[in-house]
């Protein structure tokens, strides 16, 4: 079975051997992978809409992983206790949209022994939340896709003292720069090019939004260059 590149690096980020909850599963494709690969026992594949979960149900039976995989309609983790998976898998929602299925269910959320989270928007935000609410990034993915970049990170139990990150490793990933992702430099250099054609298009604008709108984009400009930096020496 062959996965997505986006989805592929998810299920490297998962931890051999762990009992894995997948919300918003879709067509259910990443719990089936896994339990193929052997790479974890069991899973739950859970989604809010009938429709996607009968897809992951054909897919898994299609599969023959059915004593493996279990379907369930749930909205976020409603219909899951605590202790039932090791693994949890959100990827694929807005940011804030994550943000309420985690602090709608807390107890659950903070059950499990690791996250795997792919949020598409509001990104840094997100990044802040998960920090602030007892959980660490531990490791962060990012892949481009179809001309689409994918961050991604894992999130466990934080034990020691929570450490403020700045603006420039919110908005980009502390770990994406400290490793110098190949993925990440080549988003910063279109995001680059992009706010400069924005500043050029804005120069032209008298009015006070523009300029408003001017100072945003060179403020983020300064972070770009500043992440950039991170790749020269």
């Amino acid at each position: 079975m062959q996965l997505s590149e986006r989805l592929s690096a998810i299920a490297d980020l998962v931890t051999a051997g762990n009992r894995l909850a997948d919300v918003g599963c879709d067509h259910g494709y990443l719990p089936v992978y896994l339990v193929l690969d052997h790479k974890i026992p069991c899973a739950i594949a859970m989604d809010v809409r009938e429709g996607p979960l009968l897809r992951a149900k054909e897919h898994i039976v299609q599969y023959g992983v059915e004593a493996y995989i279990e379907t369930r309609l749930s909205d976020g983790l409603a219909a899951l206790k605590p202790g039932e998976a090791d693994t949890l898998v959100v990827a694929g929602m807005g940011g804030p949209l994550m943000e309420r299925i985690l602090t709608k269910d807390l107890e659950t959320a903070k059950s499990f022994q690791e996250m795997i989270l792919q949020p598409q928007s509001d990104i840094p935000r997100f990044r802040r939340f998960i920090r602030e609410n007892g959980w660490e990034i531990e490791k962060e993915e990012m892949v481009l896709e179809e001309g689409k970049f994918y961050p991604m990170m894992k999130a466990v139990p934080r034990k020691g003292a929570y450490v403020l990150w700045n603006a420039m490793e919110e908005r980009f990933g502390k770990l994406l720069l400290k490793n110098r992702h190949p993925v990440l430099k080549k988003y910063l250099l279109r995001e680059e090019r992009i706010s400069r054609e924005i500043l050029k298009n804005l120069s032209r604008s008298q009015s006070p939004e523009g300029k408003q709108r001017m100072e945003e984009i060179k403020e983020e400009e300064r972070l770009i260059c500043a992440a950039l930096k991170e790749y020269e020496s």
